[in-house]
């Protein structure tokens, strides 16, 4: 029942406290302006007798009348004690009307408001229980290194080490995207990221009726179209060519050049085994395996270069010992190391390991006739419109396919 829109309650089945006989334990929340707080009848009913709209027992037994008189009871008594607060001129919480019908003081008891870094703090605690289920390292990361800027935030702005979820506004989500660009320097992408990330926590907020007002009404959220580097045959060419002395700069080409050649970012790549490795329907190897970021499946046949790489690290130690395909180095060490390579191999190129990915899609294959819908696969993405933004032409393929009309086109003017 609803009073002038200030404060409802809701009756409802708790179903995780289903007891041996079936019967699951009467609930009733009192929510007051999106707090609210929730009390047991200390009455339970079997799932099937419950009338979810109404909020009472169905039927016409003893049983079910006794029930809903007590439902009907404890709505006189928030009526009743609503009004006497109001008369009282103290003011109607979650809490004191909890506590009213309690018999306590209504004063005693004060209402617990919800701050955001509590809340945050906890998804991630969730989140990492489910490292390597239902989320990678790499999320985690993300979700984690977005907390870290908004307690940055709330310092410099609030001076608050945390703040009450009540409080966040249009303001402050416009603030902290101004924060993220002007102090901790993130591109636009970048910020729009973390904000995206922090929408998701004040949905949680919302969801849980912690939050009344969605904060991000009327904000926007974009992302500017951005240019992902690749390497070109000849780039690419220069460090197959090149021969290291250093092991370590040797290990680091080697499996940059797997993933140029397999389209497997570096968290994938990290985890191939040579179990991944296996022969497919036309008689060939493949690569086999299911995407750490979207967990779908993806096939990739072994090119003579790729069968070559897993040849040389076959008796590998470290291959060995930990059971995997490549002695992969962690995606920091791989960057530092492949930022020394590329002024070696003299490429003016920021080389990253998700540029192998981009090599791949772009240099490798699209470049190279292989119908998109293929690259799609390999990839692993979920949707062709994914793959699109790797779908660069060279100008030798422009010009390839553009020179049947050089011999058409040739005529007197």
């Amino acid at each position: 029942m609803e009073f002038k829109n200030t404060f409802g309650l809701f009756f409802y089945l708790k179903k995780t406290r289903i007891n041996k006989k079936g019967e699951a334990p009467i609930y009733f929340r009192i929510t007051v302006n999106g707090v609210r707080t929730a009390l047991s009848l200390h009455q339970s009913v079997k799932l099937n007798l419950w009338d979810t709209n109404l909020g009472l027992v169905k039927g016409n037994t003893q049983y079910a009348k006794s029930i809903n008189r007590e439902i009907k009871l404890v709505e006189s008594k928030i009526l009743e004690y609503s009004n006497n607060l109001r008369s009282l001129g103290i003011e109607i919480t979650s809490a004191n009307l909890k506590n009213a019908l309690l018999g306590k003081g209504v004063q005693q008891e004060k209402e617990e408001i919800k701050k955001i870094i509590e809340i945050f703090t906890e998804h991630n605690q969730k989140l990492e229980k489910l490292i390597d289920i239902d989320y990678s390292k790499s999320t985690i990361t993300k979700y984690n290194t977005t907390l870290k800027h908004l307690k940055s935030f709330l310092l410099y702005n609030y001076k608050k080490t945390d703040l009450e979820v009540t409080k966040i506004n249009n303001e402050f989500v416009t603030d902290y995207e101004i924060y993220l660009k002007t102090k901790k320097d993130c591109s636009h992408n970048t910020t729009m990221k973390y904000i995206t990330i922090f929408k998701k926590i004040i949905k949680i907020a919302m969801a849980n009726d912690w939050l009344k007002k969605d904060p991000f009404f009327n904000y926007k959220i974009s992302v500017k179209k951005t240019e992902r580097p690749f390497l070109t045959d000849e780039e690419l060419k220069r460090i197959i060519d090149k021969q290291f002395k250093q092991e370590r700069l040797e290990i680091v080409k080697d499996t940059f050049l797997f993933s140029c050649f397999t389209g497997l970012a570096h968290s994938d790549l990290k985890k191939l085994t040579p179990k991944n490795i296996a022969v497919g329907s036309d008689g060939n190897m493949w690569v086999m395996v299911n995407r750490t970021k979207t967990d779908v499946s993806s096939h990739i046949p072994v090119l003579p270069v790729t069968a070559k790489l897993i040849e040389k690290y076959k008796f590998h130690p470290y291959c060995i010992d930990m059971g995997v395909l490549l002695p992969v180095l962690s995606n920091q060490k791989m960057n530092a190391y492949l930022k020394e390579i590329a002024d070696i191999c003299g490429i003016d190129k920021k080389l990253t390991t998700h540029i192998a990915r981009h090599t791949f899609a772009t240099t490798v294959t699209l470049n190279n006739d292989v119908p998109i819908e293929t690259v799609s696969k390999m990839l692993g993405h979920s949707s062709i419109k994914m793959t699109k933004i790797y779908a660069k032409l060279l100008d030798k393929k422009v010009g390839r396919d553009m020179e049947h009309l050089h011999d058409k086109f040739n005529i007197a003017i």
